[in-house]
């Protein structure tokens, strides 16, 4: 799935700070201060980011 540009529940636009996330817990960052630093400090939003599963490679035929 492409991850969602805004959160579920708050409307908070959660969609932009995905890949850097990604990019700072792959070099061996806290997921937490990570979530901290982007700005994202509800559970609801943070819930986004960490529960998405990348799957367009998977279901893409172009990949």
């Amino acid at each position: 799935m492409i991850i969602p540009v805004r959160c579920f529940t708050c409307g908070k636009v959660v969609g932009s700070a995905y890949n850097e996330y990604v990019k700072r817990t792959s070099v061996g960052e806290e997921p937490q201060k990570v979530l901290d630093d982007l700005g994202l400090e509800r559970y609801c939003c943070r819930r986004m980011i960490i529960s998405h599963a990348n799957l367009i490679d998977e279901i893409s035929p172009l990949g």
